[in-house]
């Protein structure tokens, strides 16, 4: 279902979005769309990292002794 809403924008970005598509609804939407996603991914992989970084002195031990089984330096 879409709602009708009404929002305020800088004329100079209205006149390159117009530029871009003509259906600016639809250009809003997939802009909206997109960053949403790129966030929820920028999101996810900063818990990623800080997952990785919590596990990070047990994983480079575990790495360094699989090296040092293999005897590799």
């Amino acid at each position: 279902m879409r709602v009708k809403t009404s929002i305020t924008l800088p004329s100079d970005l209205l006149k390159t979005i117009d530029q871009a598509d003509p259906n600016r609804s639809a250009f809003i939407e997939r802009a909206a769309r997109a960053y949403l996603a790129h966030l929820t991914k920028s999101q996810r992989e900063a818990k990623d990292i800080e997952i990785i970084n919590a596990n990070a002195d047990r994983l480079n031990q575990e790495a360094l002794d699989a090296l040092d089984y293999q005897g590799l330096p």
